[in-house]
């Protein structure tokens, strides 16, 4: 399965640096997958995850490789759906913001439960979203810093596309997806983790 994983994530990484609408774009946008990579390389041996949780976190890197390599205003597949259904905007930076939430919020419950960090499942829960709420924020400032630091040039990474509750709205579509992730996954990762603890 490691083999796997890794072809399949060198290979979609491969494809959206081939040309990419932006390489300045590409790389901020990458960025946080790459540093995944290397995060997971380094923790293999000694926390290795659950089969669900690397998928998860696989198919969070390929969204962020394909906002990467289109732009996430630009993606052809959310320019049809606009055309489709009289979007105002490519929405493709929902589905990116909507993982943003909902790997985080499993990656979170592993490590808090694994850690034995809460007893309580309510407790757990709050944690786990008050934690995907946060990295969301600041997410938010990161792309707020960026803006301020280069100007024109960062705007293909905002990706606000003149929409004015872009920030407020990224930040909601975290929060669904971290309560989505732990409604339909919490069984399953369970499972998953009864068999390695």
């Amino acid at each position: 399965m490691k083999k796997v994983w890794i072809a399949v994530f060198m290979s979609v990484l491969l494809w959206s640096g081939i040309k990419p609408e932006d390489y300045f774009t590409w790389f901020l946008e990458v960025l946080p997958a790459l540093i995944g990579f290397c995060i997971l390389a380094i923790t293999y041996k000694n926390f290795r995850l659950t089969g669900l949780l690397y998928l998860l976190i696989l198919l969070h890197c390929m969204v962020l490789m394909t906002g990467g390599h289109y732009t996430y205003a630009k993606v052809p597949l959310f320019d049809y759906l606009k055309l489709l259904f009289g979007f105002e905007r490519n929405n493709y930076d929902k589905v990116g913001h909507f993982m943003q939430g909902f790997v985080p919020a499993i990656i979170s419950r592993e490590i808090l439960i694994r850690n034995k960090v809460v007893n309580s499942k309510s407790w757990l829960n709050f944690i786990i979203i008050a934690i995907c709420l946060a990295l969301s924020a600041f997410y938010e400032l990161i792309e707020w810093a960026v803006a301020v630091a280069t100007g024109d040039s960062a705007e293909a990474f905002l990706g606000t596309q003149g929409y004015i509750w872009d920030t407020q709205s990224d930040m909601a579509f975290a929060l669904a997806g971290a309560i989505i992730a732990l409604i339909t996954l919490a069984r399953l990762h369970d499972r998953q983790l009864n068999k390695m603890l």
